[in-house]
């Protein structure tokens, strides 16, 4: 693994573990984080791991964007900014392995952003989510995107409009988490979540994670042309093939892949 100065990255068997490390700054994603992150994602995704876990050092997960950085940008750099920041968050929905947020504490703006990029998060009790730029003057535009696909638009205005954290249980309810635990046992639920949705044929699971995020804003049958073609296909791969046969046979399968 490549050394970063904000990052910490591990691989620990079939997972990649991407921890951001910068405290002092509470996480915050400049130009040079984004940038690590972006490699980070990049790397692990053409690699073989199964799983990749998105976390963080110190009192914040992540707040979001470098407010220095922005302030000492024109239109054109904070532009760039953006774009690469949006950059991020459809690698990390592209990347063919199932990638979690482990979410210990506050995470606001850019940073909330990322946790609804990820596929899966786990909160723990102590963390809290905010698009906090309703209440200031700088408003969350592009975190919001992805937030809203989580959250739905009611929750969504009320999230952007207020600027108001909302705590873990909250964050459950609406959809932005997936589960909540007590702050002890976030590794074991991040780890237990993660087996269970990185089983099975991994080609079959990456075309599937792909193929979801292809049909997911489409109208109804759009997305069912979409993923018609692409089911029938993948009748068609090792994966399916074995899964079938092993189904049929009573036996535990042995994936190709």
């Amino acid at each position: 693994m490549a050394d970063y100065e904000h990052l910490l990255v591990k691989q620990d068997g079939d997972t990649v573990r991407i921890t951001m490390n910068r405290p002092n700054r509470r996480n915050s994603l400049s130009a040079d984080h984004l940038a690590e992150l972006t490699d980070a994602f990049d790397t692990a995704g053409r690699g073989d791991a199964t799983g990749i876990v998105l976390g963080a050092e110190g009192k914040v997960f992540s707040a979001g964007h470098d407010f220095a950085d922005v302030a000492a940008r024109d239109l054109t750099g904070v532009r760039d900014l953006l774009r690469r920041c949006t950059a991020l968050m459809n690698l990390i929905q592209s990347v063919p392995q199932v990638v979690i947020a482990r979410v210990h504490a506050l995470a606001t703006a850019a940073g909330c952003q990322l946790v609804a990029s990820c596929d899966l998060a786990v909160a723990a009790e102590s963390a809290g989510f905010a698009l906090p730029g309703g209440r200031g003057g700088w408003f969350c535009h592009t975190p919001a995107v992805p937030v809203a696909r989580s959250i739905g638009r009611k929750r969504l205005m009320e999230m952007a409009l207020t600027g108001d954290p909302v705590d873990a249980s909250t964050a459950a309810e609406w959809g932005l988490v997936n589960s909540v635990v007590p702050d002890d046992q976030l590794d074991a639920a991040v780890d237990g979540l993660l087996a269970r949705a990185t089983r099975g044929s991994r080609v079959s699971k990456a075309v599937g994670k792909q193929t979801l995020y292809t049909q997911l804003d489409r109208p109804e049958a759009d997305a069912y042309a979409i993923a018609l073609e692409v089911m029938a296909a993948m009748s068609q791969a090792a994966g399916a093939r074995e899964g079938m046969a092993a189904f049929l046979e009573k036996r535990p399968p042995a994936w190709p892949d």
